[in-house]
C-alpha cells in the first residue's frame, strides 16, 4: 500500500486551519486518484465550513461535488438559497452553481467527493439491475435495466438478468439471446439457470 493507510476514521483525520475553514485531508492519506475526497469541519456553530465559491475558477477543479453532512447540523446556501442539512444529508452541486456553508451546531463535518462531469464513465453493470429489482413488473424490469446495454452489451451478469426478465414478460426469443451472451461470456451461468424458476419458460431450449 506505500505506507498509506487504507482504513481512517474521521478522528484520525488531521485539522489543517487555513484562513476561515478548518481542512480535514482524505485523500492524499488513503491514496485515492479517481475522485477527489476531503472534509471540513465546522467547531462551533456559526464557522465557516464550506467557503462561498464555484468551481469555474482557476483555482478548482472544475468538479461537480456532493457534500454529505457526517457530524453535526449546517446550512447551505446554494445560489443565494438556503438549505437546512442535519446530519445524513447529502447536497450535489455542479460546477457553475454558487455553494457556501456554515455550522448550526458544535464539531460539524461536511464530506466532499468531486470529479469532473462524466469522468466516472457510466454505472457499474450492476446497477442496472439493482434498479430494475426495485419493480414488480418483469417488463419494465427488463426496460430498465436494458438501458445497461449501451454500456456493456457483452455482460454476462446484465443479459443474465435481462434473460430472466425477459423470459417472465412472455419474451421466450429475446430471453435466449441474452441467456446464450452470458453461456459465452460466463460458463458457470449455466449452473445458475439449470437452477433457475425465471428462466422455466424457456428451460427445454437451453
Amino acid at each position: 500500500m506505500g505506507g498509506l493507510s487504507s482504513v481512517l476514521n474521521l478522528g484520525d483525520l488531521e485539522k489543517i486551519g487555513l484562513a476561515d475553514v478548518v481542512y480535514r485531508p482524505i485523500a492524499r492519506r488513503l491514496g485515492v486518484s479517481a475522485f477527489g475526497i476531503n472534509a471540513y469541519t465546522g467547531e462551533r456553530p456559526g464557522d465557516e465550513v464550506i467557503e462561498d465559491h464555484d468551481e469555474q475558477g482557476d483555482g478548482s477543479g472544475h468538479h461537480e461535488e456532493l457534500y454529505v453532512v457526517m457530524t453535526g447540523h449546517a446550512a447551505f446556501t446554494l445560489d443565494g438559497e438556503t438549505v437546512d442539512a442535519p446530519a445524513g444529508t447529502f447536497v450535489f452541486v455542479r460546477p457553475e452553481q454558487r455553494r457556501a456553508a456554515r455550522a448550526v451546531a458544535e464539531e460539524t463535518t461536511i464530506l466532499v467527493i468531486g470529479g469532473k462531469p462524466g469522468a466516472a464513465g457510466p454505472p457499474s453493470p450492476f446497477e442496472y439491475w439493482y434498479l430494475a429489482d426495485a419493480e414488480s413488473d418483469p417488463a419494465r424490469r427488463y426496460e430498465i435495466a436494458a438501458e445497461g446495454l449501451e454500456h456493456y452489451p457483452d455482460n454476462a451478469n446484465l443479459n443474465y438478468q435481462l434473460a430472466c426478465y425477459a423470459a417472465l414478460s412472455g419474451r421466450d426469443e429475446q430471453a435466449l439471446e441474452h441467456i446464450r451472451i452470458a453461456f459465452e461470456q460466463r460458463p458457470e451461468t449455466r449452473d445458475w439457470a439449470a437452477r433457475d424458476s425465471d428462466l422455466d419458460s424457456i428451460r427445454s431450449r437451453l
